[in-house]
């Protein structure tokens, strides 16, 4: 099986396809062939998935061998209302046929599949299924990306818990916006005392890759 990295977050809005296009660069620029894939996409009109389109974009870009792959290879699933899964497709069962066939077709094609998931790990898909079940399922290594707002330590322990107790492997890192001048005093110490490294996305993509990586 090939690596597979899935990008989570404590909430939606945080910046998982920022750090999902980061990652894309970081590993190609490593000589990877790098793939990308988010199973479930909300908010699509007219079967237009932004956030699938920047996807699909990066990886052409990064990896010829994407040159064929359509919008729908990369977004599987859409819904129109922009909520959560299991609301927008009025709780349609999940179809895991649909994402292991995507998923199989596209790792032929790399040598490390980047899945981007929606909203955050306790978003509902279905009756049955949450986001966290998704990676479980894919047996992928996680990246839990956080804020550096007011409010990012209890997020941010509270996922990570969530991870730990389903023995998901994971890392976290901080996606530290411009108005977010208050974190070094704010929050940072906490996880600074308490020995949690402080991966920040925009400034350590590298060190998050050879971490990810090697879990």
């Amino acid at each position: 099986m090939k690596k597979r990295f899935f990008i989570t977050a404590t909430n939606t809005d945080i910046g998982k396809t920022y750090t999902t296009k980061l990652l894309l660069r970081e590993f190609a620029s490593r000589g990877f062939r790098v793939g990308v894939i988010k199973p479930i996409e909300t908010g699509v009109i007219d079967g237009y998935a932004i956030d699938g389109s920047e996807l699909l974009s990066t990886v052409k870009e990064l990896n010829c061998e994407f040159e064929n792959v359509s919008l729908e290879d990369i977004v599987p699933i859409t819904y129109e209302l922009p909520a959560a899964p299991f609301v927008s497709s009025n709780n349609t069962k999940l179809d895991l046929k649909i994402l292991d066939e995507n998923i199989e077709k596209l790792e032929e094609l790399c040598d490390v599949l980047i899945i981007e998931g929606a909203g955050g790990l306790y978003v509902p898909v279905d009756e049955d299924t949450m986001m966290v079940d998704i990676i479980k399922y894919f047996d992928a290594t996680a990246l839990l990306v956080t804020h550096c707002s007011l409010g990012c330590i209890n997020d941010t322990l509270l996922s990570k818990k969530l991870l730990e107790d389903r023995k998901i492997k994971h890392l976290v890192a901080f996606n530290c916006r411009d108005n977010d001048t208050s974190f070094t005093s704010v929050s940072e110490p906490y996880f600074l005392k308490t020995g949690f490294k402080v991966l920040k996305v925009s400034q350590d993509i590298d060190t998050i890759c050879d971490v990810l990586y090697n879990l």
